[in-house]
């Protein structure tokens, strides 16, 4: 079992089906949450509806290879430090050079042991872990930090509820950014989560009020129809 705290999502990215619902099932019994995507582009909509905690990717997939996959996450604003394992069929150390240069922060060749895959993983959202708590977000005057669940705004402490916490790091994260309704869903309460779209609205709310005394509750702009931006324009 895993023993990370919170249960880690893992997203499987290999187009063969055996190797797909075998490495699914591994993992489940290893105490992950597991999806799974046959192609490239299957991936993409699924890592928009749940940012998975990391990704293992076969490098030949059907619509694209796995390498331009990495790269794809890798300039994604909300998927780009996601850990990604390459699993490949490829031995060469040229193949490993280039799937690693693209992003990738590890490496196995098949065939590879099932408890040698989920170690690497294990490692990796360890090492994640560790950066994440020393994390520290800064944007005009608005810090917080990951360890501590902090926020100052203007070096003033402010209270947040986790909820509030985790939906100001998002937006914050991507700072100038529109966020759908759908993704603020996905990413602050889970793809598995039974809320309706109105729930993003009424925390949106409650963090407008925690920062007005600041006058800061006006950079969180609603875009109509779709949902949300952090700016000061």
């Amino acid at each position: 079992m895993t023993n990370l705290g919170m249960q880690k999502h893992i997203l499987v990215v290999e187009d063969d089906l055996a190797i797909r619902e075998m490495i699914g099932f591994s993992l489940q019994n290893n105490g992950f949450g597991v999806s799974k995507a046959e192609s490239g582009t299957q991936a993409l909509e699924l890592m928009q509806k749940q940012r998975p905690d990391l990704l293992v990717i076969d490098w030949g997939l059907p619509d694209f290879s796995g390498v331009e996959l990495v790269a794809m996450v890798r300039r994604d604003e909300v998927l780009k430090d996601v850990p990604i394992i390459m699993l490949t069929a490829r031995a060469e150390e040229r193949d490993k050079i280039k799937g690693l240069e693209q992003g990738a922060d590890d490496y196995l060749t098949k065939p590879a042991s099932i408890q040698e895959l989920i170690a690497r993983i294990n490692a990796q959202l360890r090492r994640a872990q560790g950066f994440e708590k020393n994390q520290h977000i800064n944007y005009c005057g608005i810090r917080l930090e990951v360890d501590s669940h902090s926020v100052w705004v203007d070096e003033q402490a402010v209270t947040l509820s986790l909820t509030e916490f985790n939906l100001l790091k998002l937006l914050l994260q991507n700072s100038e950014k529109l966020l759908s309704r759908e993704q603020i869903l996905n990413h602050v309460w889970g793809r598995n989560a039974h809320v309706e779209n109105r729930t993003v609205d009424v925390h949106i709310l409650r963090l407008r009020k925690a920062l007005k005394p600041h006058n800061k509750e006006r950079w969180i702009k609603t875009v109509r129809g779709i949902g949300y931006q952090l700016t000061r324009q």
